[in-house]
């Protein structure tokens, strides 16, 4: 015999529990002896309310009703309520504030209606009679979901059946469905007793996010097999987004119920049908009609203006089938193009599974130029309104005797309406109540249609991120509006808000159609979501403003125009101005550079030509404000040029920005800037300066705050004395043992050895980490090829290694001729960095970027690479001011951070040539160097440094120093043993500089006093004074 059902056990009155899970217990539903059934009836004595239906007895009395929705609906919840041993609305909540039935709500389409029962923070219930459509009583119970507060979870039920709809924020929605039988069920029964206390446990598992990572990923797949079936790779992903777009439709029902599903079943048991079947539900989504028996609406928007379908196989479509079942409804549409992006377009296909950027940093662009100044307008709106309204009511409620006119000016004060309330008409009092009234209305119809007519311009827009969400944002301010309005006394306006207020620019074809449907789904989930219905006729408005073009340059090599918008947001593609040539194509960049020739410098990345012209549009008044995320070079060098142009002359019209932030770029984890700026004429509506999310007095243009040290001009004493190192483009180094037994080989036919081309290279690891015995093939750059030649090996080496690697412009990644054309020689060989550094026996190298910013000699032998500076001084004094915190703080300020490491990276433009040296102490050889007292104090503490540290990294018990095999190349570190080995790897300056010991900080300690007494300053000065003043030491210097 089977064991009795349970139900659940109320709580004894007066008791508590600290755990909500404990709330309640299973105990046995039917007693087995009458001493269990006073147990039971025991229990229930003690409740706090009275427990009067078992769940069998529930079934009973309902499976045969037949009555009404208003008949039954109270008490079919009440019996519910009896069942799960909760209190009723009337037990639990006397006076009807959190948990009641016929809650009066306010519907998001106009009007007022009532929740059948409404749960503060656990549901809203929606009842119909029994077989009624509970889609349509789901319907109307999103219309009052906001007067409601957005409870969790919605619930609609016919008294045959209980539908939970969960309503999370950013979770995919879950639906329970409970039949009348299942209420029997204890797991059924456990659902509605957790919608009543403790609905956070019915929470999706997965989110939007995670959803659409899903969709995208199996759709990703499908396509690949399709591609590899010789079909065309844009056919391909016209044909899948619109399946993608069918999918999303059945889910929202705006296709007929399950019609999809339907067709894949109906071509999974006969492939060959697929194609047929397609076409025909493509052409009545085109353009309205018939399927089989269904009626269809017409969708078209241009996805739809053709029936191109692709012949698949049973794989194919089971396949389909399978990705057709997840919950389409609650795609991420923030993140849903990028992701889809990535599976149709082969070319993106190696991102999939990447990073993509999240709404929360979109929307930090989104939020201060397109939302901010118009909530501020809104503001201002709404307070003359409330004013207005004010005015209206006095009057009214104070209406005069019939028969008295009094003579009203349209447009007058309270203060002058007062006096001639007494003996008003009747008629004139309501006249001047109209005319207030309909002055109201005016300032909310135009701000609504200030609203309407607003238009965000994305130039770069990728697959609509920042249209969607901006799109977004101007529809929830527009609902805001419109709602804010309604409590002030005016009538509900209908939203008018939609796809047309984004326009996108887009070269990718695969992009700008991804674009455009994320626009539709975005418009269509935010209708349904809010409980507007949908526009027909067609239901997918065409969005031609989303254009398939270059944004920057026509193809007559002419400057690319952009539409009348009224704001521009964005995240323009990031390209440094060396790889324009190899990625862009020779013939393209020549012409861009030629389009904007005197504005936009060769050396900017290609991120500065979309800057530049939303730049000049704000200043030229086109655009109210922009945003665009930018690569942070934006505010150093050549880059900086359309941040100049915003803060010049007293404009100062940049007014949010983040120097530093992390962000995601075709996949990749990088770090950026953020720049917004505004027209003149709006500064006041987006209130003061903020950099890095905190307030500042002003943004400079390197997009820092304070002292603007973008002022700094070049010195002379410092010219010609700091240079990067060579640029190899190509596999010229080679390794240690390689180099020694080159330089062993006979002499050459030229009778020369091949220590004339073969160098010591040094790379930003032999700085920062250990010595890496890397060598290098220097031809230099005075030999011909015939005169290299001669040099038998090392030509060999590199004949075979680098003439190929430069043939190929993947590999090597540049158009420059010389490549080829000198194909021995380095690509950039530095001969003035030769020049500089010939015959000195040591010079001064730093990283172009680190984590410490450190400075070492290195030999006058070696060679060093692009990812290094030389300074050209072989002096302690020199090593000492630039390895000082003066020098430091300065660096970092015209400096940059590199990379997602975020690494502090050095420009010798700027950082160093700007840099004003203590008098008399600007670096040289060692031999134009004028000594004294102060200067000996600099290089006492900076030998003292530089022989700690060098201690510290190889210590006479580890290592031994040993002559090279040849002479004249460095010495060679040569570890004691393996243990030793092991321990010297670990040595390392930036371990060093990251442990920070005691000892190493009061060498820079002593270093810092004796520079800053050569300045002539206080050593303990703190930063803002240093930059202060050596700025102005700068600009007195260069004047």
């Amino acid at each position: 015999m089977p064991s009795p059902p349970e139900r659940l056990t109320a709580l004894p009155h007066g008791a508590t529990h600290t755990n909500k899970r404990s709330y309640w217990t299973f105990r046995p539903l039917l007693a087995s002896s009458p001493q269990a059934a006073d147990s039971n009836h025991e229990t229930c004595h003690h409740s706090r309310f009275t427990v009067a239906m078992t769940p069998q007895e529930f079934i009973h009395k309902w499976r045969p009703s037949r009555l009404r929705e208003r008949q039954a609906s109270q008490e079919h919840f009440i019996d519910l309520c009896r069942v799960l041993e909760e209190p009723t609305p009337a037990e639990g909540d006397s006076e009807g504030i959190s948990f009641c039935f016929d809650y009066g709500a306010a519907k998001t389409g106009g009007g007022d209606g009532f929740a059948d029962v409404w749960k503060k923070g656990c549901f809203g219930w929606e009842y119909k009679g029994k077989h009624k459509d509970l889609i349509a009583a789901y319907a109307q119970l999103k219309e009052y979901a906001d007067d409601l507060q957005n409870p969790p979870l919605l619930i609609v039920s016919d008294m045959d059946r209980i539908v939970i709809r969960t309503n999370f924020t950013n979770t995919v929605q879950e639906i329970h469905t409970i039949s009348l039988d299942d209420i029997a069920l204890v797991e059924k029964r456990r659902l509605l007793k957790w919608a009543f206390t403790e609905p956070e446990r019915l929470t999706p598992n997965i989110s939007r996010e995670q959803l659409t990572e899903t969709a995208a990923g199996q759709f990703s797949e499908l396509a690949q097999r399709l591609r590899g079936k010789n079909h065309e790779p844009l056919r391909v992903a016209h044909f899948m987004i619109k399946m993608l777009f069918c999918m999303f439709a059945e889910h929202i029902n705006i296709l007929p119920s399950g019609l999809f599903t339907r067709l894949l079943e109906a071509a999974s048991r006969h492939p060959q049908q697929f194609e047929p079947m397609a076409k025909e539900l493509f052409s009545a989504m085109g353009h309205g009609g018939r399927f089989g028996t269904e009626i269809i609406d017409w969708f078209d928007g241009g996805l739809f203006d053709d029936d191109d379908t692709i012949e698949i196989e049973k794989p194919d479509i089971d396949q389909i089938s399978k990705v057709s079942q997840l919950d389409w409804s609650s795609i991420e549409p923030s993140i849903f193009g990028t992701l889809f992006e990535r599976g149709l377009d082969p070319s993106k296909r190696s991102q999939l599974g990447a990073h993509f950027t999240d709404q929360r940093s979109i929307m930090r662009i989104v939020e201060p130029v397109v939302l901010a100044p118009l909530r501020a307008e809104w503001e201002s709106v709404k307070a003359k309104i409330a004013e207005t309204m004010r005015e209206y009511r006095q009057i009214v409620k104070r209406p005069g005797p019939p028969g008295t006119d009094v003579q009203v000016r349209f447009g007058q004060s309270k203060e002058e309406l007062a006096p001639l309330q007494v003996g008003r008409s009747r008629a004139a009092t309501t006249a001047a109540a109209n005319r207030l009234l309909a002055k109201a209305k005016d300032l909310c119809r135009d701000f609504l249609s200030r609203l309407e007519n607003f238009r965000v311009l994305d130039p770069a827009c990728g697959s609509g991120n920042f249209l969607y969400l901006s799109l977004l944002g101007l529809k929830d301010l527009e609902q805001s509006v419109i709602m804010e309005a309604e409590q002030l006394g005016l009538e509900r306006f209908l939203p008018s808000v939609g796809p047309q207020s984004v326009m996108g620019i887009e070269q990718n074809p695969y992009a700008a159609e991804l674009a455009r449907v994320t626009v539709w789904i975005g418009q269509i989930q935010w209708m349904l979501r809010h409980g507007w219905g949908l526009s027909k006729n067609p239901i997918l408005k065409p969005l031609d403003q989303i254009s398939c073009r270059d944004a920057i340059l026509n193809p007559d090599g002419t400057e690319a125009e952009w539409p009348i918008a009224d704001c521009i947001v964005g995240n323009p593609p990031f390209l440094g101005d060396r790889f324009h040539l190899s990625v862009l194509g020779e013939d393209y960049t020549l012409r861009l550079r030629a389009a904007y020739s005197g504005r936009v410098p060769a050396r900017a990345d290609l991120v500065v030509y979309w800057v530049l012209k939303a730049a000049e549009k704000a200043i030229n008044g086109d655009v109210q404000a922009f945003g665009l995320v930018a690569t942070k070079s934006i505010a150093k060098g050549a880059s900086r040029v359309p941040l100049d142009l915003l803060t010049c002359n007293g404009r100062e019209l940049i007014y949010d920005a983040w120097t530093n932030e992390p962000w995601v770029v075709e996949g990749a984890k990088v770090r950026v800037s953020i720049v917004c700026a505004v027209t003149s004429s709006r500064k006041a509506l987006v209130g003061g300066p903020r950099l890095n999310g905190q307030p500042a007095v002003r943004i400079n243009p390197d997009l820092t705050s304070g002292i603007d040290i973008t002022k700094a001009k070049p010195l002379a004493e410092n010219a010609h004395l700091a240079f990067q190192g060579v640029k190899l483009t190509g596999p010229f180094d080679i390794s240690g043992d390689e180099a020694r037994r080159m330089l062993q080989c006979p002499l050459n036919p030229n009778g020369r050895s091949n220590a004339d081309v073969i160098s010591r290279l040094y790379d930003i690891d032999d700085v920062v980490g250990r010595d890496s015995d890397r060598w290098v093939i220097d031809f230099g750059t005075g030999l011909s090829e015939h005169e290299a030649a001669l040099y038998e090996e090392p030509f060999r080496i590199v004949a075979e290694r680098v003439v190929p690697f430069r043939q190929n412009p993947d590999q090597s990644r540049s158009t420059e001729r010389r490549l080829v054309e000198k194909y021995w020689e380095f690509q950039r060989p530095r001969p003035k960095m030769r020049k500089a550094l010939a015959n000195m026996p040591r010079f001064i190298v730093t990283p172009e970027s680190s984590e410490h910013r450190v400075f070492i000699f290195a030999p006058g032998q070696v060679l060093i690479q692009g990812s290094l500076f030389c300074i050209a001084s072989d002096d302690d004094e020199a090593f000492g001011i630039l390895s000082s915190r003066f020098h430091e703080i300065w660096a970092t300020a015209q400096g940059n951070r590199l990379g997602v490491g975020n690494q502090r990276r050095y420009n010798k433009d700027v950082a160093f040539e700007t840099f004003p040296f203590p008098q008399r102490l600007a670096p040289g050889p060692l031999s134009t160097r004028v000594g004294g007292p102060v200067p000996s104090a600099i290089a006492a503490a900076a030998s003292q440094l530089y022989e700690l540290r060098e201690r510290w990294l190889n210590p006479p018990a580890l290592a031994r120093r040993e002559p090279d095999i040849v002479p004249g190349y460095p010495d060679r570190l040569v570890p004691i043993n393996q243990q030793a080995f092991e321990e010297l790897m670990k040595r390392t300056l930036t371990e060093l500089y990251n442990q920070r010991p005691t000892w190493l900080n009061q060498a820079h300690t002593a270093l810092d006093e004796a520079v800053a007494a050569a300045y002539g300053w206080p050593a303990d000065i703190c930063e803002e004074e240093v930059l202060r003043r050596l700025l102005d030491l700068n600009l007195a210097r260069s004047a």
